[in-house]
């Protein structure tokens, strides 16, 4: 069960934001700003509450807070992000994280390692770590020791095409996975019941569960009615501005 999410609202630079995708185009400022105001409110109908931080326009992937770190129910991870142009924004993160977690209880990822949250799953007490260009294999090791340290599970998780794990698998409670591309046999998910993402629709991967929620990117019907199928309930929510600077939905939120 959550009971909070942070998020933190887009700057104006938002249309300087790393990307894979220029060809759709930079992101629209206002139209960004809509859209996160509406996933908010998606959110607060799943019952949490949720701390929305101001933007930080000198950081144009902020609003991604996902990346910053990692929310356990037993302590919380600062991160290290492996892109240069957002290493920084772990400093405006932490102030907010000692108002849920005490100091004693938060933890940092440190040089040499990096680490990005997009490359973290919670599933129940154990955690997938996929290694990635932002996240290499010492932070991945500093990672699993902490878990470790407050009787958590880590284990790491070898990518070949996608920027992050999450881009590719998210865990919706009930032993079942989202998954697309290189993730539809990996051995280490075999366990799980899978609802196989079309790769016409790809993108939507990247939907989150909310108690008892899964909120899905709007435009991909076919995952929506194929997770509808599977007996969650849904809500949709346009990403479309996010998705121009490589972000999805569950990066847009730490929730814990």
């Amino acid at each position: 069960m959550f009971k909070n999410v942070i998020v933190r609202k887009p700057g104006k630079s938002i249309s300087e934001g790393i990307t894979s995708n220029g060809e759709l185009g930079k992101p629209n400022y206002k139209l960004a700003l809509e859209q996160h105001k509406a996933y908010v409110e998606a959110l607060k109908k799943c019952g949490v509450q949720v701390t929305v931080l101001e933007a930080l326009d000198k950081f144009p992937d902020s609003c991604f807070v996902e990346d910053v770190a990692v929310l356990t129910k037993k302590c919380a991870i600062i991160t290290n992000p492996g892109a240069d142009t957002r290493n920084e924004e772990i400093k405006y993160i932490v102030e907010t994280i000692k108002k849920f977690y005490s100091e004693d209880k938060i933890e940092y990822i440190t040089f040499p390692g990096t680490l990005e949250g997009g490359d973290v799953m919670m599933v129940n007490d154990h955690f997938y770590v996929g290694e990635s260009a932002r996240t290499n294999i010492q932070g991945i090791n500093q990672f699993i020791n902490i878990l470790e340290k407050y009787n958590l599970t880590g284990s790491k998780i070898e990518l070949e095409e996608v920027l992050h794990l999450k881009t590719g698998v998210n865990y919706i409670e009930n032993n079942t996975m989202l998954v697309s591309g290189e993730f539809i046999n990996k051995e280490e998910f075999k366990d799980y019941k899978k609802i196989i993402i079309p790769k016409e629709e790809g993108y939507a991967a990247n939907c989150i569960y909310v108690n008892g929620v899964v909120i899905v990117p709007k435009g991909y019907e076919k995952v929506e009615k194929l997770i509808k199928s599977a007996g969650y309930k849904v809500l949709v929510v346009d990403t479309s501005q996010f998705k121009k600077i490589d972000g999805g939905l569950s990066c847009l939120s730490l929730r814990f």
